[in-house]
């Protein structure tokens, strides 16, 4: 075999490797202490998408001003988060102040769900027996 494609075929195989890889990202939902309900849904509902896809969640809770002086507020409503997570996340960390603002990271609970493409190919397939 030629040395050169022995390379080429190493080169090949290390590319296929990293395709099949999920690079995991770290993603931010932000929150202020005095938050609406719906607000607050809302930002919870992105929280659920980002685990489900595999990827991280960064909470921070932003202080502005006079709200400084109560952190106890974004530590309840941090607390709060970490209930409604729920079984969908894992706590990683302790919450953390820096500066005027507080943040927690959840990460995924389980192996990311499959791909929009093998999702839909397995859909099909059923159907297509009937």
């Amino acid at each position: 075999m030629d040395f050169g494609k022995f390379l080429y075929q190493q080169k090949k195989k290390a590319q296929e490797s990293r395709k099949k890889q999920k690079q995991i990202e770290v993603k931010e939902v932000k929150f202020r202490p005095n938050i609406d309900d719906h607000d607050y849904e809302t930002k919870l509902r992105n929280a659920f998408r980002f685990l489900e896809e595999g990827d991280k969640v960064k909470a921070t809770v932003q202080f502005r001003g006079r709200e400084m002086s109560k952190p106890e507020l974004g530590l309840k409503l941090l607390k709060k988060f970490t209930a409604d997570i729920g079984e969908r996340g894992i706590v990683e960390g302790t919450p953390e102040m820096a500066g005027n603002r507080m943040h927690l990271v959840f990460g995924p609970n389980k192996k990311p769900v499959a791909s929009k493409r093998s999702a839909s190919a397995t859909e099909t397939r059923p159907a297509a027996e009937n």
